[in-house]
């Protein structure tokens, strides 16, 4: 799984995109894999993706898969790398830990960036400190107005 993922962020990279999440899933028959650049991904990025990854992953022989998914993180994109977590510092975000903190779970809050391997989430008020490593899950919870 490792030289997949890996295998897929150098392509991914190459083509001047960041590699936000890889789902494998169906006994590793679908892959599954959401994109980003600064500016937005369009269908067109997303053909380019699977085009290209289609033709790398022809090239290894040892993997075997049935469908590739390229998709757009969407506004509620996951959060799983430090870097993340420091470039979405003042959005909303929901974050469910391993762990609890203070008996809970769950935190909607504000992203507060990050101190020393901890998450700095504001919520309602209150600073929680969060160590990346205790994080389950997090994404972004955008407000509609």
């Amino acid at each position: 799984m490792a030289d997949l993922y890996g295998l897929i962020e150098k392509t991914v990279t190459q083509l001047d995109y960041e590699l936000v999440d890889l789902e494998v899933s169906n006994r590793g028959k679908l892959l599954r894999l959401f994109i980003d650049k600064p500016d937005g991904i369009t269908i067109d990025d997303c053909v380019l993706v699977s085009n290209q990854l289609g033709n790398v992953l022809a090239v290894e022989n040892d993997i075997d898969y049935d469908r590739l998914e390229v998709s757009s993180p969407g506004l509620d994109r996951a959060l799983k790398k430090e870097a993340d977590f420091i470039k979405f510092a003042e959005s909303r975000a929901n974050v469910k830990v391993r762990m609890p903190i203070e008996g809970r779970k769950n935190f909607l809050g504000t992203l507060k960036g990050v101190d020393d391997g901890d998450l700095l989430i504001d919520v309602e008020g209150v600073i929680f400190k969060i160590a990346i490593t205790n994080i389950d899950k997090a994404r972004l919870a955008p407000e509609f107005k």
